[in-house]
């Protein structure tokens, strides 16, 4: 089963929202770090952690900065006809491949800081 915030194996790590087993989801993580996120995400949002309004809006304005520099590398013509949604999952698999890796790194003790 993959972890509910950034998609890797879950290894035991879960959370229901106020234990009300049979009224909201049971979300699993695959890390201390991601169970406290998501967590937090979760009782914000009543049990649910899919993408707020923020993280929707943000994505839909990081679209901009992708098209400049698809442009400035001149790669724009590979991705001109492409649809919003196709776009919106190559900006979310670059911050979940960021974020991994920085997670990775802070679990292997290399802390960025």
């Amino acid at each position: 089963m993959p972890c509910a915030l950034c998609g890797r194996e879950a290894r035991g790590f879960g959370y229901c929202h106020q234990l009300q087993w049979d009224r909201n989801p049971h979300h699993r993580f695959c890390s201390m770090a991601c169970l406290t996120v998501g967590s937090a995400i979760a009782r914000r949002n009543f049990g649910m952690i899919d993408k707020t309004d923020m993280e929707i809006r943000a994505i839909r304005e990081a679209r901009r900065d992708l098209a400049e520099a698809l442009t400035e590398m001149g790669l724009m013509n590979a991705f001109f006809d492409r649809s919003a949604e196709d776009i919106d999952r190559l900006i979310e698999a670059c911050v979940d491949g960021f974020q991994g890796a920085m997670q990775r790194q802070s679990d292997a003790g290399e802390i960025p800081f």
